[in-house]
């Protein structure tokens, strides 16, 4: 189910495709793809005749990533972003959607720049999105910004089940912000599940992420912006050399 439940809140995104598409046509392959989940991002490279690695530490949605790879060229690895020795180096990583504000902190975040650092070939490029600031709102209303401002729920059906993602508040705290959505399935029959389901990005401004990667020995290499969309946050993209 965690395939579903990635594809729904995930996979419907593409605003920042053309921005990935054009690093990886300007700085080559092979391309590391890091958090690729069911391969948004490493599947729409391949397509477009690129060679490409994706990693994500779900191995269930790795094992989908592979089955939908089928014909183009994507390698598949389960592993941590904090801890990987794929061996091969590269010309480009991304790490799209705010990856990298899931790592634990400046510890795990160092982690995950030092393997960076150390799988890219002389003079390759590192991109990370991050989201610097996200607006507060609760469904209750309680934030007086007008219940219109609450997004819709994301929904499909599969085999017969309905399911339903409904954003439900975003908290925002001094060292990050907190994503809740109300998770729901109906069956056939009408037999209705709901759970409640909770992610924490850590802050982090472009300024102290390229501080930190300095300390693995990457070199700032300039910014681009993702726009925001209706149903997704705008985000910075920092870009950093070897």
């Amino acid at each position: 189910m965690s395939v579903i439940w990635h594809d729904l809140e995930c996979g419907g995104y593409a605003a920042d495709l053309p921005l990935w598409r054009e690093l990886a046509a300007r700085h080559g392959d092979p391309v590391l793809d890091v958090g690729a989940g069911t391969g948004r991002v490493a599947l729409d490279l391949a397509r477009h005749g690129h060679r490409v690695t994706a990693l994500d530490h779900d191995p269930v949605l790795i094992a989908e990533l592979q089955r939908r790879a089928a014909g183009v060229a994507v390698q598949a690895v389960c592993a941590d972003a904090r801890e990987f020795d794929l061996r091969e180096r590269f010309a480009l990583c991304l790490m799209p959607m705010q990856t990298i504000q899931l790592l634990g902190g400046p510890a795990g975040r160092a982690r995950f720049l030092s393997c960076a650092r150390a799988h890219l070939q002389s003079g390759g490029v590192l991109a990370i999105a991050i989201a610097e600031q996200l607006e507060s709102y609760d469904e209750r209303g309680d934030h007086g910004l007008g219940e219109l401002l609450v997004p819709l729920p994301d929904m499909c059906e599969r085999d017969g089940v309905l399911y339903s993602s409904q954003p439900t508040a975003i908290r925002v705290e001094p060292d990050g912000f907190v994503l809740e959505r109300r998770r729901e399935t109906v069956s056939a029959d009408g037999r209705r599940c709901v759970q409640d389901d909770r992610v924490r990005l850590e802050r982090v401004s472009p300024a102290e992420l390229e501080r930190e990667a300095r300390a693995a020995g990457l070199a700032p290499a300039g910014r681009r912006m993702v726009a925001e969309t209706p149903d997704y946050t705008g985000s910075t993209v920092v870009m950093l050399r070897a």
